[in-house]
């Protein structure tokens, strides 16, 4: 089925690589404008190489590659003026908005012990204030459209306790809870608010000193590895096989699925 949200626009964060990317060219693929924001900057506390304004610009590229329009925006989603304000001005260009995906994160591991009160902040503010601003700088525009959907990109982690990542898995429970309490609200305006949790994503959180610092964690009380592995054989997953839930719960197709949670987790949350 071809052009499954043909039409729509969707506001994408954290759109420069990774998971972010992979949703904006699935949805470009199948006929929706992207507006893709990303701080494109160092990101704090984080172990793992930062997005740049090239990796923004290669998003741009890719879905224009698609023949499809694209809105850019340079900023952190900690900054709700500044988020309306690119969402704003992203609505006057495009013309509507329909779906917001909030998929701009962190991930610090460590173990409870080492975590300090400055991980513990630029998490939770990261991954689920920006998450609340998202959907208020989104929602608004959904309402004027007469319903859509949001999705939350949550994680395994908010299934399942995942070790050694005691501020990342608050949040990820945080913003399961947030999605289902927004559903309650934006029900009457037909929008659709469902969290998606996926498994470990091959995405550059994985690069720098990322591994290093979570293998230290586990070397340190290897009985808790075990709490990592899928049930199917895969290892890791990829960008694109999240970013198909995404189109799934974006579409049309999924009009009557809100307040649930859809997880791509190679059944790492049933072990």
């Amino acid at each position: 089925m071809a052009g499954r949200v043909q039409g729509k626009v969707a506001l994408i964060t954290g759109a420069a690589r990774g998971q972010g990317r992979a949703h904006a060219v699935r949805l470009a693929q199948e006929g929706a404008d992207i507006i893709a924001v990303d701080v494109a900057a160092p990101l704090p506390s984080v172990a793992y190489d930062s997005a740049t304004p090239e990796e923004l610009a290669e998003t741009a590229a890719a879905v224009e590659k698609l023949d499809r329009r694209i809105v850019t925006a340079r900023l952190d989603v900690r900054d709700l003026d500044a988020l309306k304000a690119a969402v704003d001005d992203g609505v006057a260009e495009l013309g509507r908005l329909d779906v917001v995906v909030a998929n701009a994160g962190i991930c610090v591991p460590r173990s409870w012990d080492e975590v300090t009160p400055k991980i513990f902040d630029d998490t939770i503010s990261t991954n689920v204030t920006g998450v609340w601003n998202t959907v208020m700088a989104g929602a608004p525009h959904l309402v004027t459209a007469g319903g859509g959907s949001v999705i939350i990109i949550s994680s395994a982690a908010g299934l399942k306790v995942q070790p050694f990542m005691v501020p990342y898995t608050t949040s990820k429970w945080a913003v399961r809870g947030m999605s289902k309490a927004f559903a309650a609200e934006l029900g009457r305006h037909h929008i659709r608010v469902n969290t998606v949790h996926p498994t470990g994503v091959n995405t550059p959180m994985g690069t720098g000193d990322m591994q290093a610092v979570l293998g230290k964690a586990i070397g340190d009380y290897p009985r808790l590895a075990p709490m990592f592995t899928n049930l199917l054989p895969v290892d890791i997953t990829e960008p694109e096989d999240v970013a198909d839930t995404v189109l799934f719960l974006a579409s049309d197709e999924s009009k009557y699925i809100t307040a649930h949670e859809i997880a791509p987790d190679a059944g790492v949350t049933e072990f």
